[in-house]
C-alpha cells in the first residue's frame, strides 16, 4: 500500500494528462488569459489613478482641480455698478448647498491703496492689489503665515502663474532680469499702504507660491486691519469665492454655475472633458479585456474538458480500482490551478510595473500617485481569480462526473 500511495501522483499524471503535454491550445489559452487579465487590471488602474489625481489625496491635491475660484460673469449691464459683482450672504449660502460643493471661502480684497517698491538691482515699482483667504484653502502654507499690527513684516504668497508671467513676459520686454523662486523669496521689498500723502510702510517678503489661487495673498488679519484703518470698512463683501468641490467635473455642478451666471477658470474645469475621455478609454479597454478574458477562459475550459474526455477510459479504469470521482477531480484541479495562479501573478506583476512607470511619469509633471496599485486593482484581480477558479473547478468536476 505504501508503494501504491507513493506512485499514485505519477500514475494519475501518466493516465490523465498524457494528452495535455505540448498542446498549442493550452498555451494559447494561457496567453489570452494573461493578456485579458492584464488589460483588465490596467483599465481599472487608469481609472483609479485619474480619480486620485482629480480629487487629490491630501490638502495639497495633485491637480488642484477640487478648488475653484468663482466670480460673477461681468455683463454690460453690470458695468459701472460694482455692487452687482459682489456676492451676498444668501448667494454664498446657496453656493454652499450646490451639488458637489464641500466648502466655500471668501477672497477678501484690499479697499485701500497698495504700492510695492523693489530696488535690489531691479528698480521695479507698481500699484498692486492683495487678497486674503481662509488659511484652510491655502496650499503650501508656510509656518510663519501670520501678521499682527505690531509687526512691520508682511508675508506674501503669490501665484506661480504670476512668476511665469514676469519671467517670460514682462521681464524680457522691459529688459529686467529673470528671477528664480529662491531669489524672489530672498528679496525684501517695501510695501506702502494707505493714502498717498501719508502712507504706512512695511517690509514685505514672498514666503511661498500657490498653484491653487491666482492672486497675491496676505494674511487675513492684514486685510481686515487695512480695510478698517484706511477704508473704514469692517466688512467687505467678496467679489470672488474659493470653492472646494468633491468633483468639479460633475455636469450638474457645471450646469449650476452656468445657471447662476457664475464663471470660473475654464482651465480648472477641463477635467470634465478629460474625465469623459478617460471613461471612454477605460470602458473600451475593459470591454476588450473582458472579451479576451472570456475567450481565454473558454479555450482553457474546453482544453480541460477535451483532456478529460480523452482520458475517459483511464478514468473508468481508475474508478473501478477504487478511486472516487471527487479524488480524481481534486487531482485535476491541483494540476490546472497552478497554471491559473501563475497567469494571475504575471498579470499583476505587469500591472504593477505599469503603475510604477505611471507614478514616475506623473512625478516628473509635479503630480503624485502611489507606486503601488490601488485597492480597486487588487479587487479586480481577486474577482478575476474567483471567477476563473470557479469555472475551472466546475468544468473539471462536471467532466469527470459524466
Amino acid at each position: 500500500m505504501a508503494v501504491r500511495q507513493k506512485n499514485v501522483p505519477k500514475l494519475l499524471q501518466k493516465l490523465l494528462l498524457r494528452h495535455s503535454k505540448g498542446s498549442g491550445r493550452l498555451w494559447a489559452s494561457l496567453v489570452s488569459l494573461c493578456v485579458g487579465t492584464t488589460l483588465l487590471l490596467l483599465s481599472v488602474m487608469i481609472w483609479w489613478n485619474f480619480q486620485q489625481l482629480l480629487h487629490g489625496r491630501e490638502q495639497n491635491d495633485s491637480l488642484g482641480s477640487t478648488f475653484l475660484t468663482v466670480s460673477k460673469t461681468v455683463t454690460s449691464s453690470m458695468m459701472g455698478n460694482l455692487k452687482s459683482s459682489l456676492f451676498t450672504e444668501e448667494q454664498i449660502d446657496s453656493l454652499r448647498r450646490a451639488p458637489q460643493v464641500q466648502d466655500v471661502g471668501q477672497l477678501t480684497s484690499n479697499r485701500f491703496p497698495v504700492y510695492a517698491i523693489l530696488n535690489a538691482n531691479v528698480g521695479f515699482a507698481t500699484d498692486m492689489f492683495v487678497e486674503a483667504v481662509p488659511d484652510r484653502f491655502i496650499d503650501n502654507r508656510p509656518e510663519d503665515w501670520h501678521w499682527d499690527p505690531s509687526s512691520a513684516r508682511v508675508p506674501i504668497i503669490i501665484s506661480a502663474q504670476f512668476m511665469d508671467l514676469y519671467n517670460y513676459g514682462f521681464a524680457p520686454s522691459q529688459g529686467l532680469p529673470q528671477l528664480s523662486a529662491a531669489t524672489i523669496k530672498a528679496l525684501a521689498f517695501e510695501l506702502r499702504v494707505g493714502p498717498k500723502g501719508s502712507p504706512d510702510s512695511y517690509i514685505a517678503q514672498v514666503v511661498g507660491f500657490s498653484d491653487r489661487i491666482t492672486s497675491v495673498l496676505v494674511p487675513q488679519s492684514f486685510i481686515d486691519y487695512g480695510n478698517q484703518r484706511y477704508a473704514g470698512q469692517s466688512f467687505t463683501p467678496p467679489s470672488r469665492l474659493i470653492v472646494k468641490a468633491k468633483d468639479p467635473s460633475d455636469k450638474t455642478f457645471a450646469q449650476y454655475l452656468e445657471a447662476k451666471g457664475y464663471s470660473t477658470n475654464s482651465e480648472q474645469l477641463r477635467w470634465n472633458k478629460v474625465r469623459s475621455i478617460v471613461e471612454i478609454v477605460t470602458a473600451a479597454t475593459g470591454f476588450l479585456a473582458i472579451l479576451l478574458l472570456g475567450i481565454g477562459a473558454l479555450v482553457f475550459v474546453l482544453f480541460i474538458e477535451l483532456t478529460i474526455s480523452r482520458a475517459q477510459q483511464s478514468i473508468s479504469l481508475l474508478t473501478q480500482l477504487g478511486y472516487s470521482p471527487r479524488y480524481l477531480g481534486r487531482f485535476m484541479i491541483g494540476r490546472f490551478f497552478p497554471l491559473l495562479i501563475g497567469v494571475l501573478i504575471v498579470s499583476m506583476l505587469l500591472a504593477t510595473i505599469g503603475q510604477v512607470v505611471a507614478a514616475q511619469y506623473v512625478k516628473e509633471q509635479n503630480l503624485a500617485i502611489s507606486y503601488i496599485p490601488g485597492w480597486p486593482v487588487w479587487a479586480a484581480l481577486a474577482l478575476s481569480a474567483l471567477v476563473l477558479l470557479f469555472l475551472v473547478s466546475r468544468s473539471i468536476i462536471k467532466a469527470i462526473g459524466r
